[in-house]
C-alpha cells in the first residue's frame, strides 16, 4: 500500500485535473502539506495532450483544446512555463448563395472583415451592428473578467460594476435570442453569434432558463477580451506545467489512486478513503478540496446525488496529410481553418437541430465547428510531419445531447460522424476523408467522442464538459457558496472543480478560489 509523507495533511485534493493542480500549487507555496489523489495514471483530467493515433508523432489536445478563461494572474503567481498564441483569423463561415460559394471571414484586418460582411449582406449594416454588439460585450468583459479571481460579488455589486443597463439586460435578464435578432438581420451572422452560447450547452436561443446566456457570457469575457487562444505545445503543456509547479512547491501527487469515500462532520479532520490496484487505503486531511463534479462529491459523501446533468457535444480529432481545398477559392484554406470554421451553424439551422435533438432524433443537418491547432502552433507535430505538411483538425459538434446515444452509442456515433463530415464536405472541393493521414496499422487518423464516451473515460457526469450548467459569476446564495463560491455544507470540504461557482472551461479559477478560501483571503 502507498506510503505518504504525512499522517495528517493540511489539504487533500481529490482529482488531479487542472483546477486541482492550481489549488495544490497555491496551497503548497503557502507552506501547507498537500496531497493530490488522482484516479487515472496521469494528471490533467480533460486538459491533456496525447498521441491518439498508433505510431504517429502527433500530440493532440484530445479533449479541451483552446484557452480563454485562464487568468494571466494564475500563470504569473505560479511561475508557469506556459504560453498561448493568438489566431490571426477569428472565424470563417462558408455559405452558398445564388449557386455560388462564398464565406464570411472575420479577421485578417478590419478592411477584410468589413468587405466580407458587405459581400454577404450587400450593405454595411451587419458589420456596423457586429462592431457595436461586440464593442459592448468587450467593455463588459473588461469589467467582469477580473472579478473571477476576486471574492464572489453579489448580483447587485456586479451590476453596479458593469454600469451598463442595456448590456446587463441583454446578457443577464433576457434570452440571448432577443438581442441576436434585434442586432442582426442576416441568418448566417445570427448563427455565428449564437454558437458561443451553445458550446457544451443544449439550449434554444430563447430558452427561459438563460443557460445559453451564461454560456455566452463565459465565452465573451475571457482574458477581458473574449479571445480564444492556442496553447503552445497543446493543452497538456498547461497541466504538465501545473503539476511541475505543485511538486516544486512540495505537493505530493499520487496517480492511480481513486478516492471512493469522504467521511467528515465538517469540524474535525476528514478521512479520505482511496482505492489502488493493490487495495484500499486512508488518509486524514484538515481540508478536502474536490476537483470533481458536484454529483461525484455527493456520492463520495454518501449523500443522494443531484439530478444528473447532460452533456451535448461531439468531439472529433483528425490528422490530415494536407488541408482540404475549399469550394470558395477567394480564401486560403490556411486562413479558413486557422480560426473557427463554422459548419451548418446558421441561426435557423441551429434552431432546427435543437428541435430535432429535443425530440430524441439526431440532427438531420448536424452543426459543428472546426479549427486547426497546428497552423498556429506546429510544435505538437513531429518534425517529419511538419516537413510533409501534415495538419490537425479539431471538430466540436453542437446539439447532440447524451440521450441520443443511450440506446446504441457506437451506432449513433458513426451516424452522427458521417452526417457531420457530409456537412463539411458540402463546402470542400474534395472529401475530407481523402485528406486523412493513416496510422501505423493503416487506419485513418480520426476519432470521435460522444458525451457517453466522455463520461466513461473522464467521469464527466452525463458527459457534461462543465460538470453541470454554468453558473452566473455572482452570488445566488452566498451563505451556501461561501465568500469564494466554492463552499459545501461541510466547512472543511470545498469544491474546486468546474462545477463551482465561476467554474467551467480551462480556467484554473475554481482551483485558485478554493485555495484562497482555505488560506482565509
Amino acid at each position: 500500500m502507498t506510503s505518504f509523507g504525512h499522517d495528517v495533511y493540511d489539504d487533500v485534493i481529490v482529482g488531479g485535473g487542472h483546477n486541482g493542480l492550481v489549488a495544490a500549487a497555491y496551497l503548497a507555496r503557502a507552506g501547507r502539506s498537500v496531497l493530490v489523489l488522482e484516479r487515472l495514471g496521469n494528471t490533467g483530467g480533460a486538459a491533456i495532450s496525447t498521441r491518439p493515433f498508433v505510431g504517429v508523432d502527433a500530440r493532440l489536445s484530445r479533449y479541451s483544446y483552446l484557452v480563454s478563461l485562464l487568468p494571466a494572474k494564475i500563470v504569473r503567481d505560479l511561475g508557469l512555463e506556459f504560453a498561448v498564441r493568438k489566431r490571426t483569423v477569428s472565424s470563417y463561415t462558408p455559405f452558398e448563395r445564388d449557386g455560388r460559394p462564398g464565406g464570411l471571414l472575420v479577421g485578417g484586418g478590419e478592411s477584410r472583415t468589413r468587405e466580407s460582411f458587405a459581400r454577404l449582406s450587400g450593405s454595411e449594416r451587419e458589420y456596423e451592428s457586429w462592431r457595436a454588439f461586440y464593442g459592448r460585450t468587450g467593455r463588459l468583459a473588461e469589467k467582469v473578467f477580473p472579478t473571477l479571481t476576486e471574492p464572489l460579488p453579489t448580483r447587485e455589486e456586479l451590476r453596479a460594476r458593469i454600469d451598463d443597463e442595456a448590456a446587463w439586460r441583454m446578457l443577464f435578464e433576457e434570452p440571448l435570442g432577443r438581442a441576436v435578432e434585434e442586432h442582426f438581420a442576416d441568418d448566417l451572422v445570427r448563427g455565428v453569434v449564437l454558437t458561443d452560447a451553445l458550446i457544451g450547452t443544449f439550449a434554444d436561443a430563447h430558452d427561459a432558463s438563460l443557460v445559453q446566456n451564461r454560456c455566452f457570457l463565459y465565452h465573451v469575457i475571457g482574458g477581458g477580451t473574449g479571445d480564444w487562444d492556442v496553447p503552445v505545445g497543446g493543452m497538456g503543456a498547461l497541466t504538465d506545467a501545473l503539476a511541475a509547479a505543485a511538486r516544486a512547491a512540495g505537493a505530493e501527487i499520487a496517480t492511480g489512486h481513486e478516492v471512493v469515500r469522504i467521511e467528515t462532520d465538517g469540524r474535525t479532520p476528514a478521512e479520505v478513503t482511496f482505492r489502488t490496484a493493490t487495495g484500499e487505503g486512508r488518509v486524514v486531511a484538515r481540508t478536502v478540496l474536490v476537483n470533481a463534479s458536484p454529483r461525484a462529491l455527493a456520492e463520495l459523501l454518501g449523500e443522494a446525488p443531484a439530478t444528473a446533468p447532460e452533456g451535448a457535444q461531439l468531439k472529433v480529432n483528425m490528422l490530415l496529410r494536407r488541408l482540404p481545398r475549399l469550394r470558395d477559392t477567394s480564401v486560403d484554406p490556411r486562413e479558413a481553418f486557422g480560426g473557427t470554421f463554422h459548419i451548418a451553424e446558421g441561426y435557423e439551422q441551429l434552431a432546427r437541430a435543437h428541435a430535432e435533438a429535443a425530440t430524441g432524433e439526431l440532427p438531420s443537418v448536424p452543426p459543428s465547428e472546426i479549427y486547426c491547432h497546428s497552423l498556429t502552433d506546429p510544435t505538437i507535430l513531429g518534425p517529419e510531419l511538419v516537413e510533409r505538411g501534415y495538419q490537425t483538425l479539431t471538430l466540436f459538434g453542437l446539439h447532440t445531447p447524451a440521450r441520443l446515444f443511450e440506446k446504441d452509442n457506437q451506432q449513433a456515433r458513426e451516424v452522427l460522424l458521417t452526417g457531420t463530415l457530409a456537412q463539411l464536405d458540402a463546402h470542400l472541393a474534395e472529401p475530407i476523408t481523402d485528406c486523412l493521414a493513416f496510422d501505423a496499422d493503416g487506419r485513418p487518423c480520426i476519432e470521435a467522442k460522444t458525451p457517453l464516451d466522455l463520461e466513461r473515460e473522464l467521469r464527466l457526469p452525463g458527459g457534461h464538459i462543465f460538470h453541470r450548467d454554468l453558473s452566473w459569476p455572482y452570488a445566488q446564495d452566498r451563505s451556501a457558496a461561501g465568500r469564494w463560491g466554492v463552499g459545501t455544507p461541510y466547512a472543511n470540504v470545498l469544491l474546486c472543480g468546474a462545477g463551482a461557482v465561476r467554474g467551467g472551461g480551462v480556467s484554473g479559477v475554481p482551483g485558485h478560489n478554493a485555495a484562497m478560501a482555505v488560506l482565509g483571503h
